[in-house]
């Protein structure tokens, strides 16, 4: 992955059949049919069938670049997360709560900012201005990572991939500003080259705002270099590789890839230096290139390029001017959206972003009780169960991969609704006239936090997203499936609705991260969480083999004229929604229990499951933002989620008489059917 109260949200799972079963008040089949166009054949376009008035009735809001359920649940969130910073910084107290309240009100003080203008990026600046050789360089770029200012490459902290008991430090490209390498490489792609054409005048008109005399020059140099990195990078779908990712480096050799760079003034400047003997170079063919980029490219493009990362990541924080600017590009040109959103969301964002889980604590406190974890950790179970027996009735699969692949399974750890301890932020300075000290001091709080986690133990209750977060996730170096308390909530769990629109949503949604520790990179790890082939050589073949039917389905898939998806790059994804979806509806099928589901609104259970499905991935999207996604992101369009996905479940077919010479229709051979 990816408003009612949830007091009780999942209460009513499980229980839907039993209560109209007892006579009581029956329960609504949690399908919006007024969102539906039935003049649409469910068999020829399943999505327009189930959300077809929706797409024609529903315009995206201005200052969204697309919109959907991910999209609505989220604008319907930002009100009570507002209430609760500001209850939080009334009530005072805590100095947590003090902390909150005070980095909210920097975002909200629009007068103070105003009256800062430019000047608190002085010093940043005069310091890139200061810059006089390129050995300074390593200092610089390492400076950046701590303050979360993009360099053309950065350090991240994780679970080494062969040895889950231990953390690394991961060397990985970064520095561009558009979302890939393709938006500056791709002259041949007239809406490409127009964007890169418009990121060139933004650029040279965000430094004359900054008092750049020779802005259009700095513009031009910036280009320049975000492209010679954008010709060195690997592709998105190159990156998704784990095991050609994995690249033990001793420190000691870091030097023989970049001989010109000063790799212990770096180390020591992003606070690793000492600390490890060995890190990971996840690219390691990008640092051998990048390093006769830094000798072919001048220092005084370097320090333009500099100037702008580091003015474009500050830019929201700082006058009306610059906002404004920074929108222009990032928000209009490079996403489709026309209106910025108002200060107190982007204020709330902010806070979320820099203590989140300060605010998921309050959230969780008045939103989210034990007993809707429990009733969670119960639908889990089923799930898992389900997913169990699926690996027992595979028949591609041999007894030997079988084995491992239960004893993987069954190393699962679920995290349901928030943390079993929370993340302390004593340490972070906030001050309420400081805004972009704060954001600073933010940035640099996270980097410490990560890189102090070296040599330490692995922290297993450590969550990578905070309760208020409409989202899940799978880590396959943790083996853990999480599920944050925000997503528990309609339309993915509808507790007045009967069960089989819940195993349609939530249901597949677990299932759907279930499915990652199986795809075609979470297969490669193993129940501990290490980069480990468990497969026989004959599984492996039939695996990519049915997940090679996956890639040339989506990639047959055209979005936008000209613009396909890429089945290689939302591979992942795909597995996990086409097996998510079939686990769920075999879990859906044993809560049954051999009964016979009610017919409610004229729609059978099947039915219903699958319709539950379609609703969640209603999504319209701006040119410019469907573009990007296309380009950067491992999920498919909502669409294609949704009608890409059915058309390999059986049960579907069932549902709905899908037949041949139907447009959903595929031959039994031609469906790929994984777990």
């Amino acid at each position: 992955m990816k408003r009612k109260i949830l007091s009780a949200i999942v209460i009513g799972l499980f229980t839907a059949n039993a209560a109209i079963a007892a006579g009581k008040t029956a329960l609504k089949s949690g399908i919006e049919t007024a969102s539906m166009d039935k003049s649409v054949r469910a068999a020829d376009d399943f999505y327009l069938y189930t959300n077809g008035s929706w797409m024609k009735n529903t315009p995206i809001p201005a200052d969204r670049a697309s919109w959907g359920t991910f999209a609505q649940m989220s604008e319907e969130l930002q009100p009570r997360l507002r209430a609760l910073i500001e209850e939080a910084a009334a009530k005072g107290g805590s100095a947590d709560a003090k902390r909150v309240g005070d980095l909210f009100a920097s975002m909200m003080d629009e007068a103070r900012v105003e009256q800062l203008g430019i000047t608190p990026l002085a010093g940043e600046r005069a310091r890139i201005a200061a810059l006089n050789d390129k050995k300074q360089l390593a200092a610089q770029f390492a400076h950046f990572s701590r303050m979360g200012v993009s360099s053309p490459f950065d350090v991240g902290i994780h679970q080494d991939n062969k040895d889950s008991t231990r953390y690394v430090a991961d060397l990985g490209q970064s520095g561009l500003s558009m979302p890939d390498r393709d938006y500056y490489l791709k002259k041949d792609d007239a809406k490409l080259a127009e964007t890169l054409a418009k990121f060139e005048a933004h650029v040279a008109k965000l430094m004359a705002l900054a008092g750049d005399k020779n802005a259009a020059a700095t513009a031009k140099a910036v280009v320049n270099v975000e492209t010679r990195l954008a010709q060195i990078q690997w592709t998105k779908v190159e990156l998704r590789d784990p095991v050609k990712a994995y690249n033990k480096v001793e420190v000691a050799k870091l030097n023989e890839l970049m001989p010109g760079f000063d790799f212990a003034t770096w180390m020591d400047g992003v606070h690793i230096g000492g600390k490890v003997k060995d890190v990971m170079v996840s690219q390691p063919s990008y640092l051998q290139a990048l390093d006769k980029v830094i000798a072919e490219v001048s220092l005084e493009d370097w320090k333009a390029y500099m100037d702008y990362r580091l003015l474009a990541t500050y830019a929201p924080r700082l006058s009306k001017a610059f906002v404004d600017e920074h929108f222009s590009f990032y928000g209009t040109a490079l996403s489709g959206a026309t209106e910025l959103r108002p200060r107190w969301k982007r204020a709330v964002s902010l806070t979320e972003n820099a203590m989140g889980e300060s605010i998921g604590k309050l959230y969780v406190a008045k939103h989210f009780p034990p007993e809707a974890k429990a009733r969670m950790e119960k639908l889990v179970k089923n799930l898992l169960q389900a997913f169990k027996q699926g690996i027992d009735n595979l028949e591609w699969m041999s007894p030997a991969t079988r084995k491992e692949a239960h004893a993987k399974l069954a190393k699962f750890t679920t995290k349901i609704g928030y943390p079993n301890k929370w993340r302390d932020y004593s340490a972070l300075e906030i001050k309420r006239d400081d805004l972009v000290g704060n954001v600073m001091r933010a940035n640099q709080f996270e980097h410490e936090r990560q890189v102090n986690k070296l040599g330490k133990s692995i922290d297993r209750d450590e969550w990578l997203m905070p309760p208020q977060q409409i989202n899940a996730y799978y880590n396959p170096e943790m083996n853990e499936i999480v599920f944050p308390a925000a997503i528990l909530q309609p339309p993915f769990f509808d507790m007045k609705a009967d069960d089989a629109v819940n195993y349609g949503g939530i249901g597949a949604v677990i299932g759907h991260e279930i499915s990652h520790g199986f795809d075609d990179q979470g297969s490669q790890y193993d129940g501990d969480g290490n980069l480990r082939n468990w497969w026989t050589e004959e599984d492996g073949k039939r695996f990519k083999e049915r997940t090679a039917i996956l890639v040339k389905q989506y990639g047959d898939f055209e979005a936008l004229p000209g613009y396909k998806v890429n089945g290689e790059l939302t591979l992942g994804e795909n597995i996990g929604d086409n097996s998510g979806l079939a686990v769920a509806y075999k879990a859906y099928k044993l809560s049954l229990k051999g009964k016979k589901a009610p017919v409610i609104d004229g729609l059978t259970g099947d039915q219903r499951f699958y319709m539950g499905w379609a609703q969640v991935w209603r999504s319209k999207y701006r040119d410019a933002a469907l573009i990007g996604q296309l380009k950067s992101d491992p999920h498919s369009p909502g669409p294609f989620r949704a009608n890409g996905t059915v058309r390999n479940q059986p049960g579907f077919y069932d549902a709905f008489s899908v037949k041949e010479g139907d447009k959903l229709y595929l031959a039994p051979k031609e469906r790929a059917i994984i777990w």
